[in-house]
C-alpha cells in the first residue's frame, strides 16, 4: 500500500497537468465559413415558400430581403408573383417601386409608386420615392411637389431634407439649397454624401474657405471618397495652390475613375502649362466620355491631337466641333485643312476624288437623247 503522501503528491500533479473546463481554450471559427446577410436569410426562405408558395408575406419577406442584398431583379420576380395572388396591397406596389428605382427604371418606378397609393399606402416614405425618383428624371417641380408631401407628414426627415436640397441648387435656388442641405447635416452630422454637395455647391458659387471646411470633415468620415477628394482639390485650385489641387485631384482618380471633373481640371491645367499634348489626351477622352458638353475640352482635345500628327482622330473631333458649333468658320476651316491632310496622305487606291465642279443633276430618270447634227453642206468645186 502505498503511502499517503505519495498518493496526495500524485493527485496534485494530475490536477495541474489538466486545466479546468472554463480555462480550456476555445476552438477557433473559420470566418470565411461562416454565411450571414440578407442573401442567406433569403435563402433560409426558400423551403417554406416551397411548402407554402401561396404565402405572400413570405414572398414580401424575400423580395426585401433580396432588394437589401443588392438583388432588385430577384427581388421583382417575388413580387410579381405575390402580386398574382393579391394585386390589392400597396406593401407590394412600394416593394415593386423600390426595386424598379433600384434597376433604374424611373418611369415604372413611379408608375409603381402611383399604384401603392392608390392601393392604401400613405407612409412618409412613399412621396420620399417619389421625390427621389423625380429629382433623378430632373423633373424638379415634381420632385419639389413630392419632397413637400414627405417633410409635411415628417418634418425632421433627413433624406427629403438633403434632396429637396439638391433640387433647389438645380434650379437655381441657392440660398435656400444652401440651408436644407445645412438642416439636414444637422439632422445626420457623420453623412460624408451631404458634406460632399455642401462643398461642390459652395465651390462651384466660389466660396472655397467653407468649401473647405466641410471637404475636410467629409474626408475624416470617409477618407476613400472620390469626390469629397475632388472637392478638396477644388477649393485648392480656387484659392490659387495649383500643386496641391493636383495631388488631390489624382488622388481623387485613384479612387474613383468615375470622377471626370478631376480628369478635366488636370487637362486644363496641363494646357495651360503648356505640358505635352500626350499628357492631355489621356484625360479628356475619359472626361468627354462622361460628359460631352464640357467647355473648351473638345477644342483642346482635338488641337492636342493634330499636334500629334493623329490627324484622322482629330478630324473627328473638329466635325463634331462643327456640328455643336454650326457656322463658326474656324472649326469650319480646320475641318478643309486637316481633310486635305487626310486624304493626300492616303495611297492612290484609298484616295478619294475631288470634285470641283460637280454636275448639276438630270431632271429625268434616263438621260436625253443627243440631236443628231446636220451635215454642212458640201461646197462646189472652184
Amino acid at each position: 500500500m502505498r503511502p499517503l503522501y505519495l498518493v496526495l503528491l500524485l493527485w496534485l500533479v494530475g490536477c495541474q497537468g489538466a486545466a479546468p473546463p472554463d480555462e480550456r481554450p476555445d476552438t477557433l471559427v473559420d470566418l470565411a465559413t461562416v454565411r450571414s446577410g440578407p442573401q442567406v436569410q433569403a435563402e433560409a426562405l426558400d423551403g417554406a415558400i416551397r411548402q407554402q408558395p401561396d404565402n405572400t408575406e413570405l414572398l414580401a419577406r424575400r423580395a426585401s430581403l433580396r432588394l437589401a442584398a443588392g438583388q432588385p431583379s430577384a427581388a421583382l420576380r417575388d413580387v410579381a408573383e405575390a402580386l398574382k395572388l393579391d394585386d390589392e396591397d400597396g406593401d407590394l406596389y412600394f416593394l415593386q417601386a423600390r426595386a424598379y428605382r433600384a434597376l433604374g427604371q424611373l418611369t415604372q418606378a413611379l408608375a409603381a409608386a402611383r399604384a401603392a397609393a392608390d392601393n392604401g399606402y400613405n407612409a412618409p416614405d412613399l412621396p420620399l420615392l417619389e421625390g427621389e425618383t423625380y429629382l433623378a428624371a430632373r423633373q424638379y417641380p415634381a420632385a419639389l411637389a413630392s419632397l413637400d408631401r414627405t417633410l409635411r407628414l415628417d418634418p425632421d426627415q433627413p433624406a427629403a431634407l438633403f434632396y429637396k436640397g439638391l433640387a433647389l441648387a438645380a434650379v437655381q435656388d441657392t440660398t435656400q439649397a444652401l440651408g436644407y442641405l445645412q438642416t439636414a447635416l444637422a439632422r445626420e452630422p457623420r453623412q460624408p454624401e451631404i458634406l460632399h454637395q455642401l462643398a461642390a455647391l459652395l465651390n462651384a458659387y466660389r466660396v472655397p474657405e467653407e468649401a473647405a471646411t466641410y471637404a475636410a470633415k467629409g474626408l475624416r468620415l470617409d477618407s476613400a471618397s472620390g469626390a469629397l477628394h475632388y472637392d478638396y482639390g477644388r477649393q485648392l485650385e480656387l484659392l490659387g495652390r495649383l500643386d496641391s489641387a493636383r495631388y488631390y485631384y489624382r488622388r481623387a482618380l485613384a479612387l474613383d475613375t468615375s470622377q471626370y471633373r478631376a480628369d478635366y481640371r488636370l487637362a486644363l491645367a496641363a494646357a495651360q502649362r503648356g505640358q505635352r499634348p500626350a499628357s492631355v489626351i489621356p484625360h479628356l477622352r475619359r472626361a468627354l466620355r462622361q460628359n460631352p458638353r464640357l467647355p473648351q475640352a473638345r477644342a483642346i482635345l482635338a488641337e492636342a491631337l493634330e499636334a500629334q500628327r493623329r490627324l484622322p482622330e482629330a478630324l473627328r473631333q473638329y466635325r463634331m466641333l462643327v456640328l455643336e458649333n454650326p457656322g463658326n468658320q474656324h472649326w469650319t476651316y480646320k475641318v478643309w485643312k486637316v481633310a486635305e491632310v487626310v486624304r493626300a496622305s492616303l495611297p492612290d487606291s484609298l484616295r478619294p476624288p475631288v470634285r470641283y465642279y460637280p454636275r448639276p443633276a438630270v431632271p429625268n430618270s434616263s438621260p436625253a437623247r443627243p440631236q443628231a447634227v446636220d451635215l454642212l453642206p458640201s461646197l462646189p468645186p472652184r
